[in-house]
């Protein structure tokens, strides 16, 4: 069932006011988590601390988004968007004035709710305010504004340091320069009307394809920036050898999210889906044999974390081709709990590949993520034929 198209009127402005709004979360996500991690590690926390505090930003996700859809219908898009940047500024400015590290834990998880809330209601509206024949090309948009946040957190913190007020104060203004855009395009924002008949889990079983997608890159995306650039080092890089090696990675997101995005208006998404996977499949299974500082490093590095982020965006775009209104909120709130849990076992995961296989089972286990949902959507498409 298709998403009805928006008022053309409302449309761009509506669009744009949810992707600035998530732009944010990529930018507040990537400052704030290595921001937090540099002042644990300055006030003489130990990394498993670390770790179990960053953590439970993912448990926040879990915990909220299955209550999203409702607080939707209830309160409104818009409304809750406010609210939940208002909610992470304030967080990330109470983490520096707090010196009881016991208080750093409901602290971060209200700073990953508010999160969860901004990616959950800004993916909800950018689906229901696309119209159906261009819906790749505007979550490619998404996919590539999100990238170039997370891209520009680290590059905020390598400009002012990590020490005193300023990387605070400026992550802070950034979530409140979101609301405007968002104030801006609030009469366009998509309602809903009535409850969702179907819950989180029920819609994960109605679509794994779709849903799985986020799961897998969620783990495969996390796994990849915690132990890539130690990888690297493990096979004779140099710290800024194996830093480039990352960010020519990270660029592959940025540079094929649109094209991946354009593709999926015009081909069976799920086909695209697998395609995508597949392509996953075999650049994780060739990185051990390649040499490690050659072109052919870079460009598998690049293509396969590119094509790999497309499970994310034409993950979403399946999801709004395929539900609307509440259902369509409670796919996009299943969606984002799995991207989290994502984030929690694919470290863990591919840390212990590492640390069995050292070093190649760091793309051995990415490979097996990746081999799992290559099965799960082949046997989907061969029995829906």
């Amino acid at each position: 069932m298709h998403a009805p198209a928006p008022h053309r009127g409302v449309n761009i402005a509506s669009i744009a006011a949810a992707i600035a709004a998530i732009s944010v979360v990529g930018l507040g996500l990537n400052l704030s988590i290595p921001l937090l991690a540099f002042e644990m590690d300055a006030r003489g926390i130990s990394s498993t601390w670390i770790g179990i505090n960053t953590a439970v930003g993912g448990v926040a996700t879990i915990a909220l988004a299955p209550f999203l859809p409702d607080l939707v219908r209830r309160v409104g898009a818009a409304p809750l968007l406010l609210a939940a940047i208002a909610s992470a500024a304030l967080s990330l400015l109470a983490f520096k004035v707090t010196p009881s590290f016991l208080l750093w834990f409901p602290l971060r998880f209200i700073f990953g709710a508010s999160l969860c809330v901004l990616f959950v209601v800004s993916e909800f509206w950018i689906n229901a305010a696309a119209p159906s024949h261009r819906r790749g090309l505007v979550i490619g948009i998404y996919g590539t504004v999100l990238s170039m946040g997370f891209a520009g957190g680290p590059a905020i913190l390598s400009l002012v340091g990590t020490q005193g007020w300023a990387p605070y104060l400026i992550g802070a203004v950034f979530f409140v320069l979101a609301s405007i855009p968002v104030m801006i395009g609030a009469s366009g924002a998509p309602a809903i009307e009535k409850e969702s008949s179907r819950g989180v889990f029920s819609l994960m079983r109605i679509a794994p394809a779709a849903t799985m997608a986020a799961f897998i890159f969620g783990a495969v995306e996390t796994g990849l920036i915690g132990f890539l650039p130690l990888y690297g080092l493990r096979r004779g890089l140099d710290d800024g050898q194996a830093a480039l090696l990352l960010t020519v990675a990270e660029l592959g997101n940025v540079a094929l999210q649109l094209p991946i995005g354009l593709l999926s208006d015009r081909v069976d998404r799920r086909r695209l889906l697998l395609a995508c996977g597949t392509v996953g499949v075999v650049g994780a299974f060739l990185i051990p044999y390649l040499p490690i500082d050659g072109w052919s490093m870079w460009v598998v590095a690049f293509v396969t974390t590119g094509i790999v982020a497309g499970l994310y965006t034409v993950g979403l775009a399946l999801l709004g081709a395929r539900f609307d209104g509440a259902a369509l909120a409670t796919a996009n709130a299943a969606f984002v709990m799995l991207y989290s849990v994502g984030l929690i076992i694919g470290p863990t995961a591919v840390g212990s590949g590492m640390q069995v296989f050292d070093p190649h089972g760091f793309a051995w286990t990415i490979g097996a993520f990746l081999v799992l949902y290559v099965l799960v959507v082949a046997g989907q498409i061969w029995r829906d034929r």
